[in-house]
C-alpha cells in the first residue's frame, strides 16, 4: 500500500505516492494505479524508482513501453524520481527521450517532479 499526497500544480492535480514497497512488480499493477488515479481525477503520477521493480528498467522485456504507452493513451503524467545508476545505453537513451517530451520525466528530486 501507499499514502498519497495531492498537489496542486498550475491547476494540474498531481499524486505524489509515497511507499517503502514495489507498487509496480508487473505491468497490470501500473495499469491499475494509472486507471485508479485517473478516475479520481489526477493529471499526473510521481512516484519513485524503489517503488518500481528493477524489470521495469530492463528494455528488452517492453514492461516499461507497455506502461508509458498506456499512459500515454490516458494522457496522463508521470515522473519517477531516482538515481537512475544503470549500465544500459539503450536505457540512457530512453530516459534522455523521455525527459525532451512532457508526458514522461525521469528526474532526480520531487520539486523537478512538480514542474
Amino acid at each position: 500500500m501507499y499514502t498519497l499526497q495531492e498537489h496542486t500544480v498550475n491547476g494540474i492535480k498531481v499524486a505524489e505516492l509515497n511507499s517503502d514497497k514495489v507498487l509496480i512488480q508487473q505491468m497490470q499493477d501500473g495499469l491499475d494505479l494509472l486507471a485508479d488515479l485517473y478516475y479520481q481525477g489526477f493529471d499526473k503520477i510521481i512516484i519513485s524508482e524503489q517503488n518500481i521493480t528493477p524489470d521495469f528498467f530492463d528494455l528488452k522485456n517492453k514492461m516499461a513501453g507497455d506502461i508509458l504507452q498506456k499512459f500515454s493513451n490516458y494522457k496522463m503524467k508521470l515522473a519517477i524520481i531516482g538515481s537512475f545508476s544503470y549500465e544500459s545505453k539503450s536505457l540512457k537513451d530512453f530516459i534522455f527521450e523521455c525527459n525532451k517530451g512532457k508526458l514522461v520525466n525521469f528526474v532526480k528530486t520531487l520539486s523537478e517532479a512538480l514542474v
